[in-house]
């Protein structure tokens, strides 16, 4: 297995003193201003998580809090969602100030990321206006190597950043890989083409090169996350291996069951104990983003016990950003009374309408009750987000949604929809065409997902709805072309 490709996303913390800027590139890279904010226990609120992609490779960026850098001990001045960015990156972007020149805080801070061992970069922003050589001259003395020197506000120097900051990286950890491909290849409980390099493709038409399903669990801890995956295990009686490699310290259990191979994704690390420190271990929202992303199918179990909290509906935006299939499970179910099941029902409808496609099983992990209900739903979730539709069926599905409910005018002018065709799987994109579709009402593509969803039978998965414009005939390619016809003079 070659490590090196299967390892495509790399997380990247931005880190530094309040105000050199380190939010305004965060959205520079996310091309957003409305990234998940992980909401956890222990974890201040403007500890942002989002993602990026640049090169074909995807990243997952994190914003953190400012530092102090009034002592050299770093953990006793930095806020808790700093160290635990710090801990969980790869890279650590240290951001400072070309403004405010080199301050003795900067020095502390530099001081203390050395000490890391991470790959830690420097990076000298708002140099819009100024002399970059001279001005990055004098942060050569905290020893990071030659500074990159950015106007984030401007969007400058981006490009060139990230192309140097990935290229260094690859560059050290190169020796890294290779040592890892050898001790795997060592260990006989793995085979090698297991999982091939064409299982981590992202290409829309393209199953997993393995033929598994990856379904990844994920929710608030003490959910019943472990529970669950040992109850599926434990019903089957298969072997399991741990699969590492793919992303830090979470499991990839494969397992078969009638004639059909699956993968969990436990992003608790029940299977693997590892001196991992327990805020880390605990809080890590790198590892459910890292498993959503890797997933085919994500089951996001709700504790019937406690409220829906804000956590839980961050971790579901995230699956649905992502586009992948979804089954929801209410744990903790056995033992509730009528009332309390009651209002478990109430706040379901109240939170979460806008995943009514996903199918709801309230279960008991821990005494398996309604677990077993949950492999056909993996089943028609995953059929779903990789359906191939052609185009003349998704034209007609059009034609007949326009003729139930018809687009609205604007300026006097009605939109036209002219033809859909897939754009990819999991999820499934349907791409419209038309005129004046930059116009086209968000009520009116609600109404056409929900349409297209019901008509083609669509479960557990979301269905993403694109228009382009122009006229083009997409079966303009088999009509015979007329011949010229030449007069004679």
């Amino acid at each position: 297995m070659n490590l090196e490709s299967a390892i495509t996303e790399v997380v990247i913390a931005l880190v530094g003193r309040p105000n050199v800027g380190k939010s305004t590139l965060f959205n520079v890279l996310t091309k957003s201003r409305d990234a998940l904010v992980a909401d956890y226990p222990g974890l201040t609120r403007d500890r942002k998580y989002g993602r990026f992609h640049f090169e074909s490779s995807e990243f997952i960026v994190i914003d953190t809090g400012g530092l102090s850098g009034e002592s050299e001990e770093l953990d006793s001045h930095m806020e808790k969602q700093t160290r635990l960015a710090v801990v969980e990156s790869d890279i650590i972007l240290f951001m400072v100030d070309a403004r405010d020149g080199l301050t003795p805080a900067d020095e502390v801070i530099a001081e203390s990321l050395r000490r890391t061992g991470k790959h830690v970069k420097l990076i000298v922003n708002k140099t819009d206006g100024l002399d970059v050589r001279s001005v990055a001259n004098e942060f050569y003395s905290l020893g990071l190597g030659d500074p990159i020197s950015i106007a984030a506000s401007q969007n400058r120097g981006i490009q060139v950043m990230l192309s140097c900051v990935i290229e260094t990286y690859d560059a050290d950890n190169k020796d890294d890989i290779v040592a890892d491909e050898a001790e795997l290849s060592e260990d006989g409980s793995i085979e090698s083409d297991e999982f091939t390099d064409e299982d981590w493709q992202e290409d829309g038409f393209k199953r997993p090169g393995d033929g598994r399903v990856k379904v990844a669990i994920i929710g608030r801890p003490n959910v019943g996350k472990s529970t669950l995956v040992n109850r599926f295990l434990g019903e089957e009686r298969v072997v399991v291996y741990d699969m590492p490699g793919t992303t830090r310290d979470s499991v990839f259990i494969p397992f078969d069951r009638d004639g059909k191979k699956y993968t969990f994704i436990d992003t608790a690390g029940v299977r693997r104990k590892r001196s991992v420190h327990e805020v880390i271990e605990k809080f890590s929202v790198i590892k459910s983003m890292q498993a959503i992303e890797r997933a085919n199918v994500v089951i996001m179990m709700i504790d019937a016990r406690t409220e829906i909290s804000d956590q839980d509906l961050h971790l579901i935006g995230y699956v649905l950003e992502a586009g992948r299939a979804l089954v929801l499970t209410i744990n903790k179910w056995d033992g509730m009374d009528d009332y309390a099941k009651e209002l478990i029902h109430k706040g379901l409808d109240k939170q979460l309408p806008f995943v009514r496609f996903a199918e709801t099983f309230f279960i008991s992990a821990l005494h398996g009750s309604g677990v077993g209900k949950l492999y056909e739903a993996i089943d028609k979730a995953y059929d779903s987000a990789t359906q191939k539709y052609s185009t003349s069926d998704l034209t007609r599905l059009l034609e007949k949604a326009v003729q139930s409910h018809q687009p609205p005018l604007v300026n006097g002018r009605r939109i036209k929809l002219r033809y859909a065709h897939q754009g990819g799987m999991n999820p499934p994109r349907i791409i419209v065409h038309g005129n004046q579709i930059t116009k086209v009402p968000a009520v009116y593509k609600r109404y056409l997902t929900n349409f297209f969803r019901k008509e083609l039978k669509s479960v557990g998965t979301p269905i993403m709805i694109e228009f382009k414009g122009g006229d083009a005939n997409p079966f303009e390619s088999s009509k015979k072309k007329k011949p010229t016809i030449y007069k004679r003079k």
